[in-house]
């Protein structure tokens, strides 16, 4: 976000000064947006009073006496600890930014306005159900009712960037749900990285490179292509990557945890369930918890701030838990424009017109931008707004459909037994999660959900002729069809963005898979029958690496050469393999293990396709582990020599250069070389980009555990290896992007055991006690207590709000 600086370089100078030179006046300046939590406020709209407690850990309790007054309230009090995060949601997802940012965030605002999420939000929100209209009207009037009466003292984001924000409407927080939608899916880019990739080194290649699920890797649910060159491509995926990172980043395999046991397996002789969801690294977090009580809601969980209602959690009667599915919702088109007509593209032989949308985008400091959007039947053209793509390329995924998934929402947070659960995901369209689910008879079950297409033809694998009509979608795949388990025998359900079913099943649904953290997620349940709280906790905790465990035996049947490589082949004999801050063996590990990435496959692949393939993800983890085997397998010569090198020699050129690398950024004292030293989190603030905003806004760096392919995981950025760093930026590779946004352990058999945890605090105003207090007990994998009872909550309340009508 160095496209900021400019913007805030000089009024986050002053701020600084005004906060550390005139320290009572810096905290004064803070001090007055933090959220009142004690006493009454009279508001407009309210039926009648609602009770506010919050506990010692910043979650508020709501008590309502009808509907529209609980989700008001939620309103209002999530504007009152993050209604920053909140305004800048809001403008990603509308595409707003540069008119409170300038010039320098246009690139991203002409690709989401040329996406439309804010289109298909505004559609949505005229053809709401008369009951999800009401609920995020109140929710948008409780922000509002915030704004109002706090106009003289927001947060102080909105001071450095010189502005105040608009009210609050209900499409503002539909269209968060397309930014996480998007945030969740991503195969466009798998489309076009397939298609470089079979350009350039054909299709048996590719497969080695990208190769398909494991046959003996673990399913949800067990069992009893044509490349096209498109110049510019890699201008694309640049794009994609830019706004991936304004969303948070992500690094390898970013996905997610749950799972459920019954009473056969648990120690409590009822279900116990579990979730880490993990996503960008941030400050604020992305989670808010808040446990909404009346109108025929008692609901508790995670929420988004600026969405009403709970995400994940439990009501009276049932659990349940996401991961992201991810599967293959996104196509792209190339289409035949008419050269006599830009705005007509051919469909079966027939020239159609294109529907012509005009976005104009306010532009900070500048006359305003139109961007002149062009749609067709696969959706809108999004290459005008990538520089160098020659090609024309529709964009069709299912989010740019309207859909109802706040209806979905509040009927799941009020469903009761499994028949209402599965009943309320039958509107749950975008994006597709693995749901599991528990209640308190003692039942369990999974459910996916969501609009999956079925294609005419292909898997939507490589971008596909739009002018053929072969490669149409031909609808979704029907609900009842969708993979479901009840009960299962085996006692317990896992998922972890593994693959759901088998081959067997009729439909395609993606073909790319996580596959470790599933693995080992089997690995530490499946022999268990007596399941304890504890051991969950120990296993959301877990940082066993099962790619050490396929890789590193082949390094240590080498001999060492000289003395920096023995003492470093010393402290890899005694690695537990554990992913820990402290842990050497896994600092050597990663760093040999970029190593052997780069040195397989850079001379193959060339600098732009390379760099583009460590982003990918997972497929060099199973591409590696797949070849490892084969000591002579061609992917191990280095072609850019005369000489044909076999496997040990690049394991052992690797490991040499780990060795150098370590040596020259920390010294040439092997037992120094601790992942955390070079694997570490910064809790990054949008304005904390621009010094000195940073020592107000971020949080860290802190020491990380885990990695991307560990149960806790805590991905990085591979990708910023290709641009060759030296010794002293090796950190930046290992710099945490993503990972554990929050744990939660629901206990069914007493809702009162459950646990929680998020990543830094409820509130997101700098330097209230609750902007960063979680971020301790987070990375040490302590929990707080999920209080539920009402007893229980006003014993630990650190504050009780009353939010009275007004009187006329």
């Amino acid at each position: 976000m160095r496209w900021w600086r400019r913007t805030l370089l000089g009024v986050g100078a002053f701020l600084l000064l005004v906060i550390v030179m005139v320290p009572t006046t810096g905290y004064l300046f803070l001090h007055r947006s933090f959220p009142t939590i004690n006493g009454s406020i009279k508001v407009d709209r309210l039926k009648a009073p609602v009770e506010v407690y919050r506990d010692k850990w910043g979650v508020p309790h709501i008590y309502a006496q009808n509907v529209e007054d609980l989700f008001f309230t939620q309103g209002y009090v999530t504007a009152q600890d993050r209604l920053w995060q909140m305004e800048f949601n809001r403008r990603v997802g509308s595409g707003t930014l540069s008119e409170v940012l300038g010039e320098a965030a246009l690139e991203n605002d002409r690709f989401i306005r040329t996406i439309g999420w804010r289109r298909v939000a505004e559609e949505e929100a005229a053809n709401l159900d008369e009951e999800t209209r009401a609920i995020l009207e109140a929710y948008a009037a409780g922000v509002n009712a915030f704004i109002e009466s706090h106009r003289g003292n927001l947060p102080p984001e909105f001071t450095i960037l010189g502005f105040a924000p608009a009210p609050w409407t209900p499409a503002d927080s539909i269209a968060w749900g397309k930014v996480m939608a998007w945030d969740l899916g991503g195969n466009w880019e798998a489309e076009l990285f397939r298609a470089s990739l079979i350009e350039k080194l054909g299709e048996e290649k590719t497969g080695q490179l990208a190769p398909p699920y494991p046959a003996d890797a673990p399913l949800i649910i067990p069992s009893e292509a044509l490349g096209y060159q498109i110049p510019g491509i890699d201008r694309l995926l640049r794009q994609a990557g830019q706004l991936r990172k304004l969303l948070g980043g992500h690094g390898a395999e970013m996905g997610s945890n749950n799972w459920v046991i019954d009473g056969q397996k648990s120690a409590t002789g009822m279900p116990l369930l579990a979730n880490d969801i993990h996503l960008g690294i941030q400050m604020p977090s992305i989670w808010y918890e808040v446990h909404l009580v009346g109108g025929g809601f008692n609901v508790e969980g995670y929420s988004f701030p600026g969405a009403p209602g709970v995400i994940v959690g439990h009501n009276e009667a049932i659990a349940w838990a996401v991961t992201n599915v991810g599967p293959d919702v996104q196509d792209l088109y190339i289409e035949k424009v008419n050269p006599a007509n830009p705005d007509q593209y051919e469909y079966q032989g027939q020239w159609l017109e294109m529907e012509i949308v005009e976005e104009v985008i306010e532009v900070k400091g500048q006359e305003p931008v139109v961007e002149r959007v062009r749609l067709t039947r696969h959706g809108p053209i999004i290459t005008p707004v990538v520089e160098g793509v020659t090609e024309t390329l529709a964009f069709r995924w299912t989010a740019l459909e309207p859909s109802q998934i706040f209806k979905s929402l509040f009927m799941l947070n009020r469903a009761k037994n499994w028949e209402e659960f599965r009943e309320a995901l039958r509107f749950w369209a975008v994006p597709s999660q693995n749901f599991v689910y528990a209640d308190r008879e003692g039942n369990i079950g999974y459910q996916m959900p969501g609009w999956i297409p079925i294609r005419a033809q292909g898997q939507g694998l490589v971008p596909v002729p739009g002018w053929t009509g072969e490669y149409e979608w031909e609808g979704y795949i029907p609900f009842k069809e969708l993979p479901h388990l009840y009960n299962p025998p085996t006692h317990y359900i896992v998922t972890a963005n593994n693959k759901v079913v088998g081959d067997q099943y009729p439909y395609f649904i993606s073909h790319d898979w996580a596959v470790h953290r599933a693995r080992r997620l089997f690995e530490l349940l499946e022999p268990r029958d007596d399941l304890s709280i504890e051991d969950l906790k120990v296993i959301q905790a877990d940082t066993y690496s099962l790619p050490a465990e396929k890789l590193l035996p082949h390094l240590l049947a080498l001999e060492p050469e000289g003395w920096l490589q023995e003492r470093a082949m010393n402290q890899l004999e005694g690695w537990d393999l554990h992913n820990e801050a402290q842990s050497t063996g896994a600092g050597i590990f990663q760093v040999f293990y970029l190593m052997l990435v780069k040195n397989t496959f850079a001379d193959e692949l060339g600098d732009e396709l390379f760099a583009d393939y460590l982003e990918a993800g997972t497929w060099h983890h199973l591409a590696l582990e797949a070849m490892i085997e084969e000591p002579d397998s061609p992917w191990f010569d280095d072609v850019t020599t005369p000489e044909r090198e076999n496997r040990d020699d690049i394991v052992r050129r690797s490991f040499a250069e780990a060795c150098d690398l370590l040596g020259k950024r920390f010294g040439d004292v092997p037992h120094e070389w601790a992942w955390g030293r070079l694997h570490t989190i910064t809790f990054d603030h949008p304005l904390g980009a621009v010094k000195p905003l940073n020592f107000i806004f971020n949080r860290g760096p802190i020491p990380a555990r885990g990695s991307g392919f560990t149960v806790n995981a805590a991905s990085f950025d591979y990708s910023a290896f290709a641009e060759g760093l030296k010794p002293a930026e090796i950190g930046e590779v290992f710099t945490v992007q993503s990972g554990v946004s929050q744990r939660l352990i629901v206990d069914l058999s007493h809702f009162s055991n459950s646990l929680s945890i998020h990543t830094t605090g409820q509130v997101g105003i700098p330097f209230h006690k609750h902007y960063g207090d979680m971020i301790t007990s987070w990375q040490g994998v302590r929990y707080h207590p999920l209080l539920w009872e009402k007893d229980e909550i006003e014993r630990n309340k650190e504050g009780l709000l009353i939010l009275e009508p007004k009187s006329e």
